[in-house]
C-alpha cells in the first residue's frame, strides 16, 4: 500500500514534497497543505546552491494556505536542526505530518505573513484507496508524480483561526533530484471531482522544448490514462501570469485562491470525461521564478529559521 514515506532520502539539489488539498461539502471553504524537503519556491534554497551549498535537508517547510472568509498563508522555512523525520513523521517546527495506519495527521502551528497572525489546529485525511503508480515528468526520468490518495475525506478543526469542517481531499507526491527550473519553464496542473472519479491533468513545458501532456481519473482503486483534452486561455493574474487551463470545453474562473508573480492557484470550471466538475488549478512559471526581482520578494512571504 502506498504511504508517504516521510524518511526517504532526498539528493543534493534535489526536493520531495507532500502535497494535500481540500474543499469543504458546502463550498465555503478549502485549503493547501505541502510539506517540502528541499523547498522548490524558496528564495533561500535557490542562493544556497548558486554557492555550492546543495543540501535539500537544510531547506524545509510546512505550507499552509486557508482559502475562504478566514484566508490565511504560512511559510516558514527552516534549516535541519528543526526538522525530523522516519518513515510515518515529517516535523518541521512546531508542526507536523503523521501516518497513522490509514490516516494522515496533519498538526499546524505557524505564523502567518505577512500579516503576522497565528494559525493553529489539525487536519485528518483518510481514504479508502491508495495509489502507487509513480509517473515521470520528464524523459530523463529526474521529476516525478504520484497520486497517494486523490479520492479522500478530510476532518478540519482549527483554533485560530476558529473553524470545523469536513470535505473531498486529494493528496500526492512529487520528487525530483535537480531543481524544477533546470528542466521546465513552465506547467499548469489540475484535480477535479466528478461522478466518474478523481481526475489529474498535467501540462508540462520543457526548458529544452516540446510539451508533455498527461491525465488519469482514479475511481475506487482502479487507475485509467486518456489523452489530455485541449488548452485554453482564461484571463491573466494580477502580475500577468497566464491562467491555461486543460478541458474538454471552455472553463471558467471561478475564483483566485493565490496570485503570486510567478504562480497562481485558481478555483475553476471545466469539462472532463464528459461531465462538468469544479477543479483546483495552478499556474507555475519557473522563468519567472528565477528572475532576480522575484528572488528579492519572496522573503517578505517566506521567512526563514536556520
Amino acid at each position: 500500500m502506498a504511504r508517504p514515506q516521510f524518511d526517504v532520502s532526498v539528493p543534493a539539489n534535489g526536493y520531495r514534497w507532500w502535497y494535500v488539498d481540500a474543499m469543504s461539502d458546502d463550498g465555503q471553504h478549502g485549503f493547501t497543505i505541502i510539506g517540502f524537503v528541499g523547498s522548490v519556491f524558496s528564495p533561500y534554497y535557490f542562493r544556497a546552491r548558486k554557492r555550492g551549498d546543495t543540501a535539500a535537508e537544510n531547506h524545509c517547510a510546512i505550507n499552509v494556505a486557508l482559502y475562504g472568509k478566514a484566508k490565511r498563508w504560512a511559510m516558514t522555512e527552516r534549516g535541519s536542526r528543526h526538522v525530523s523525520r522516519d518513515v510515518d513523521v515529517f516535523a518541521v517546527g512546531p508542526s507536523s505530518m503523521r501516518w497513522s495506519g490509514q490516516e494522515l495527521v496533519i498538526e499546524i502551528n505557524e505564523r502567518c505573513m505577512p500579516l503576522p497572525r497565528s494559525l493553529r489546529g489539525r487536519v485528518r485525511l483518510q481514504a479508502k484507496h491508495f495509489y502507487d503508480e509513480p509517473v515521470a515528468l520528464d524523459e530523463n526520468g529526474k521529476h516525478f508524480w504520484q497520486a497517494v490518495a486523490p479520492d479522500a475525506r478530510v476532518r478540519v478543526e482549527f483554533e485560530s483561526p476558529k473553524l470545523s469542517w469536513a470535505g473531498r481531499a486529494y493528496h500526492d507526491m512529487n520528487w525530483g533530484v535537480e531543481p524544477l527550473e533546470a528542466c521546465f519553464r513552465n506547467w499548469t496542473w489540475l484535480r477535479a471531482n466528478s461522478s466518474t472519479g478523481t481526475h489529474v491533468v498535467y501540462n508540462l513545458a520543457h526548458r529544452g522544448g516540446g510539451r508533455f501532456t498527461f491525465a488519469r481519473t482514479f475511481d475506487n482503486g482502479a487507475v485509467s490514462s486518456s489523452e489530455a483534452p485541449k488548452s485554453f486561455a482564461l484571463r491573466r493574474g494580477f502580475w500577468g501570469m497566464e491562467r491555461r487551463v486543460l478541458s474538454e470545453a471552455q472553463p471558467q474562473l471561478l475564483g483566485a485562491f493565490e496570485d503570486a508573480p510567478f504562480y497562481t492557484r485558481n478555483h475553476v470550471a471545466v469539462t472532463l470525461d464528459g461531465k462538468p466538475c469544479e477543479a483546483f488549478h495552478e499556474s507555475l512559471s519557473l522563468s519567472r521564478f528565477s528572475h532576480p526581482i522575484v528572488q528579492i520578494m519572496l522573503p517578505f512571504r517566506m521567512p526563514r529559521v536556520s
